[in-house]
């Protein structure tokens, strides 16, 4: 098999939308129809002016890379917990039934209040599992979860207009959300000629995944016509992409795109990544959006149940604990 390398590696495919005119309100319409068209073509998109400061992703990189090197048997402190929270070794994700565990190691956490309190409404949320040898992790990584969480209401209040919806059609049930942020680790690899990836080719679970690359690069998206682009870091973006909630909520209408991780810069790789979704018992039903008489392509599921099916398919520990 021969290293699947991307057939083209043009920018330009992916588009760049500067949400600062939706942030600020001086013109969030015009924001609303660029995010809309990029979600029914390539579904990936990177955005500018999204307000998340410099020195806040400096210090999560900088968190996130110190507990990474730490020895094993620290990491494995805080190792993953039924609720999906802490830390996951490489061999914990593998992204379809058939391919081989990805090369990655993550470390997980979620939504919680300003005591450090979670609700107890779902079994994918749990208490944060906060590593005691550093104990800055989590002010900075909490920090970071609640500003990028504020780009993901901006998008989803741009997917709303840009549907002609009321702009908080997406967010009425959003107060206590079931997003998990991650910090996700890439050692370099020779090649994926083995069929082994950093993340193999997949789609995310939920509504919207919000992602701030390094300068290392190695994530690929598949085109319509099935060919890998390259999707390069862009300095000061993030990288937004569909997941497939969001695009069962729209009946199809905006498309959850392939995608998956290759590192062979002979670099290590870190990615902070927030897989926005909002409160377990959120239904995703189309006709929500479409009216009632919607052909819906699929039932309308309730997102806590989707993704604890999803979650049961994509990481091996969860087989283990019978979770």
């Amino acid at each position: 098999m021969s290293d699947p390398a991307p057939k083209h590696i043009e920018r330009e495919l992916i588009p760049v939308i500067d949400i600062g005119p939706l942030r600020d309100g001086s013109d969030p319409v015009s924001v609303a129809r660029e995010l809309h068209r990029a979600s029914r073509e390539v579904g990936f998109i990177y955005v500018t002016n999204h307000g998340i400061p410099e020195e806040t992703i400096e210090a999560a990189r900088s968190t996130a890379m110190e507990f990474f090197r730490q020895p094993p048997e620290e990491k494995n402190r805080v190792a993953v917990s039924g609720a999906h929270r802490g830390f996951l070794s490489v061999g914990g994700a593998k992204m379809q039934d058939d391919a081989k565990a990805d090369l990655k190691e993550s470390f997980i956490w979620g939504y919680e209040d300003s005591h450090g309190v979670t609700p107890d409404d779902h079994r994918l949320r749990g208490d944060n599992r906060w590593p005691g040898f550093m104990p800055q992790m989590q002010a900075v990584s909490m920090d970071y979860f609640n500003r990028v969480h504020e780009v993901a209401h901006h998008l989803m209040r741009g997917f709303a207009l840009g549907l002609d919806l009321p702009e908080d059609t997406f967010l009425k049930t959003n107060d206590t959300p079931l997003s998990r942020a991650s910090y996700v680790y890439y050692p370099p690899q020779e090649s994926a000629s083995s069929g082994q990836f950093g993340v193999g080719p997949h789609t995310d679970f939920g509504v919207l995944t919000v992602l701030c690359q390094d300068s290392v690069g190695g994530l690929q998206v598949e085109t319509l016509d099935g060919e890998w682009i390259a999707a390069p870091p862009i300095p000061g973006t993030l990288v937004v992409n569909v997941g497939d909630l969001l695009a069962r909520w729209t009946n199809g209408e905006y498309r959850s795109t392939p995608h998956r991780v290759i590192n062979t810069s002979g670099k290590e790789r870190l990615s902070l990544v927030l897989a926005y979704d909002p409160e377990p018992r959120t239904m995703i039903d189309p006709r929500d959006i479409f009216g009632p008489d919607c052909e819906m392509k699929e039932e309308p599921i309730s997102c806590g149940d989707y993704l604890l099916w999803r979650f049961a398919k994509a990481f091996s520990y969860r087989d283990k604990d019978g979770k």
